[in-house]
């Protein structure tokens, strides 16, 4: 197995900068997922890694060693495409042996990892069919079959699961968790879905316009995102936040129709009044006025929009003067369109943001 490293690594096609200084530490056996909104880079980042596009400027290692120069077949990594990329005219069994034939691997030896691969993934009932012969599923499981097979240092995965349906692909990312923790190869994987990212990922990498956001773990990024772009991308439904100015005394945070206490963790971070912020809330730490939160609490009055019920919780949508907020709600409780509202914010779940550079103010804990 192996490590993966990117140092100041820069990628441009002509004038026009993909990504720039893009600097990246991937652990051995580690699960790391590249998220962000297409054209962010990281599929791009991810082909500089397998050698399908040359580094403009800057160091890729594997292993320790720099790979720049080295062709996809000599950096001990297998590549899994959105697409499968399968022989349309060889069965399943022929998929899979193709890769080792070219390397002249022993047909006792290719018949061994052939085996081994299908049961893992349990395609050996689908060896002699051809890729129009399954379904969507079937031929993912080919393809990871196909990567498995050559044991690499490294697994890319560029967006395996995004021709799936959703059903299947909530089925295949946990089957491609579990493959990870069994076989324990290095992983980077491409998505520009935060749900893979967060369940998927040992940490979790987002990028946006060529740039790192932000490198933790997926509990990190949910609690402590460093900019409002994090803030906004991570979480289903996403943060809300709000524009809003310190007033009175730095004690309240004035938004357009409403004002809420500044937070006790920050109440002596240097707030001063007139500093324009961005204050953000999930929609879990947004209630019924009379349920009991944790902590202090304020509320805030709204207009009901758009209610959406999943279920399990119904997802409000409302307006306070300018302001769109979002709340997941009790089904059970759930108002209409049209009703007006009383929210209750949770204020020690809430984060600020400077508004003029978008990064996070740390709070004071205790």
């Amino acid at each position: 197995m192996a490590s993966v490293k990117m140092e100041n690594v820069v990628k441009r096609f002509g004038k026009v900068s993909v990504i720039e200084g893009m600097n990246l530490d991937i652990h051995d056996h580690e699960f790391m997922v590249l998220v962000g909104p297409s054209g962010c880079g990281k599929s791009t980042a991810l082909r500089m890694i397998a050698g399908l596009e040359e580094v403009t400027a800057g160091n890729i290692l594997i292993g320790e060693k720099v790979v720049n120069d080295l062709p996809p077949k000599d950096r001990d990594i297998a590549m899994v495409f959105q697409s499968y990329a399968l022989y349309p005219h060889m069965t399943v069994r022929e998929n899979l042996e193709f890769g080792l034939r070219i390397r002249k691997m022993p047909q006792d030896q290719i018949d061994k990892l052939t085996t081994e691969a299908a049961k893992i993934l349990d395609i050996t009932h689908l060896m002699d069919r051809k890729p129009k012969q399954m379904s969507g599923g079937q031929r993912q499981r080919v393809a990871l079959g196909r990567a498995i097979v050559r044991n690499p240092s490294v697994f890319l995965f560029d967006e395996p699961l995004s021709n799936l349906d959703a059903k299947l692909r909530v089925q295949m990312r946990a089957e491609i968790a579990k493959l990870q923790q069994r076989l324990q190869t290095t992983c980077v994987y491409v998505t520009h879905d935060q749900v893979e990212a967060m369940t998927m990922g040992h940490r979790i990498c987002v990028m946006n316009a060529g740039k790192i956001q932000q490198v933790g773990t997926p509990l990190e990024m949910y609690d402590h995102p460093t900019n409002v772009f994090v803030a906004q991308f991570i979480g289903t439904p996403p943060m809300n936040l709000i524009k809003g100015t310190i007033a009175d005394g730095a004690s309240n945070i004035a938004a357009a129709k409403f004002k809420i206490p500044v937070p006790k963790g920050f109440r002596n971070v240097g707030l001063t009044d007139g500093k324009k912020v961005v204050f953000g809330i999930r929609p879990e730490n947004m209630l019924h006025v009379d349920e009991k939160g944790r902590g202090e609490t304020a509320r805030i009055s709204a207009d009901v929009e758009i209610v959406e019920p999943l279920g399990h919780e119904v997802v409000v949508y409302s307006r306070a003067g300018d302001d769109l907020l979002c709340a997941t709600l009790d089904p059970h409780r759930s108002p209409k369109m049209g009703d007006k509202i009383d929210l209750s914010v949770e204020l020690d779940a809430i984060h600020l943001f400077d508004a003029e550079t978008e990064k996070r103010i740390i709070k004071q804990e205790g």
